[in-house]
């Protein structure tokens, strides 16, 4: 055959081909970019308060968000509203969003707070003391401060003491070690033995009372789990949220199906109750966000876990904070992820150290999961 005429059948046959392909097979459809799922989370803080020096510090560090401790107490009454309003005042001048306030339930215990017997279940001395909570909730509706932050706790937070890391310049780490806890045989609290069911109708008796008032003026509440999460009967107290500490959170959260009903999240002392924190962790912010009860989270990453752990800086932890920071963008956390206990060292100006380190860690996270197309 020619090279012209094999030319012609073999374009002739080529055609063929392409043409009877387009007969079985569709044009095929341009698929869309899926678009960028952007997290909705920032840096927030609680240390430090309103004072010109620390939100000088926070605004330098780009922290435009805070938990402002709380405004000044009126005796038998509650807060200044006038003095909440001010501290609130104080923050706009930086640019400074005042989100929330700490209620005077704290994570101190029960032997060191101003107003027990809320946790003591001690009628009817826990009703006077519930009626001031209702002020607090008050004010803060009139400052237009969206959460209120607080803790259920009988015993406060435990620690055995603190590990130096000579590869962070000799920093030290908050420490627990259960085995070590046992050893020194520390006393009951003043509120004796107290079982788990006890605690929680502690708390829905006090929630029975203050969450009306918080849906009322659209205050979230959001509480604190008790750090650690321990064995039962530890010192007489059996934590709401131990021995199993994910059971302990689905309890707390499905007592009531309210908008401000919910967590302060704090993913170290979840961490600290589980065998393995950086498998564990993520499906619990999972079933949290999903259900939308995430009001304020604590970041900040241990190493070690149930009986036995060391508060670390973010980025050394046994918990990926990048995944940690993915789970919270996917279920469109909107609030503050905040550093909450920083590593110590004794050098001057360690403390300011540890968290401006932690406000760039956060940025960079968030602007890290922001690149990704999910």
């Amino acid at each position: 055959m020619k090279r012209r005429n094999f030319g012609r059948v073999l374009a002739a046959g080529s055609f063929s081909a392409i043409t009877a392909g387009c007969e079985k097979s569709p044009t095929p459809q341009k698929t869309e970019e899926k678009p960028k799922k952007m997290a909705l989370m920032h840096v927030g803080c609680q240390s430090g308060g309103t004072s010109k020096r620390n939100l000088e510090f926070k605004a330098r560090h780009g922290v435009y968000h805070i938990d402002g401790g709380s405004p000044r107490t009126i005796d038998g009454v509650g807060w200044d509203l006038d003095d909440s309003l001010a501290m609130k005042e104080a923050c706009e001048q930086y640019g400074i969003s005042l989100e929330a306030y700490h209620l005077p339930l704290t994570s101190d215990g029960i032997d060191n707070v101003g107003i027990p017997n809320i946790m003591l279940g001690k009628s009817p001395e826990r009703d006077r003391e519930i009626e001031i909570i209702q002020q607090m909730i008050e004010v803060t509706g009139k400052s237009g401060i969206r959460l209120l932050n607080y803790n259920t706790t009988i015993l406060p937070i435990l620690r055995t003491g603190r590990t130096p890391d000579p590869t962070r310049g000799g920093a030290t780490y908050s420490t627990w070690n259960y085995q070590e806890a046992l050893k020194r045989n520390e006393p009951k609290t003043i509120a004796g033995d107290v079982s788990v069911d006890e605690i929680f109708e502690r708390i829905t008796y006090l929630l029975d009372r203050i969450l009306p008032v918080a849906e009322e003026w659209k205050v979230q509440l959001g509480n604190h789990i008790a750090d650690p999460p321990t064995h039962i009967g530890y010192r007489g107290i059996t934590r709401w949220n131990s021995p199993a500490v994910f059971d302990g959170i689905k309890r707390f959260a499905q007592l009531y199906d309210s908008p401000y009903h919910g967590f302060n999240l704090c993913i170290g002392s979840v961490g600290e109750g589980l065998k393995d924190p950086k498998t564990e962790i993520i499906p619990i912010i999972q079933w949290i966000g999903g259900r939308k009860q995430i009001f304020n989270v604590h970041f900040r990453n241990i190493k070690g876990g149930w009986d036995n752990f060391m508060e670390v800086y973010p980025d050394n932890g046994d918990m990926d904070f990048y995944e940690a920071a993915k789970a919270f963008r996917d279920v469109e956390y909107p609030y503050m992820l905040m550093p909450d206990h920083a590593p110590q060292h004794p050098a001057e100006g360690a403390g300011d150290q540890a968290f401006a380190f932690a406000y760039g860690y956060i940025k960079a996270l968030i602007q890290a999961v922001n690149s990704e197309v999910v």
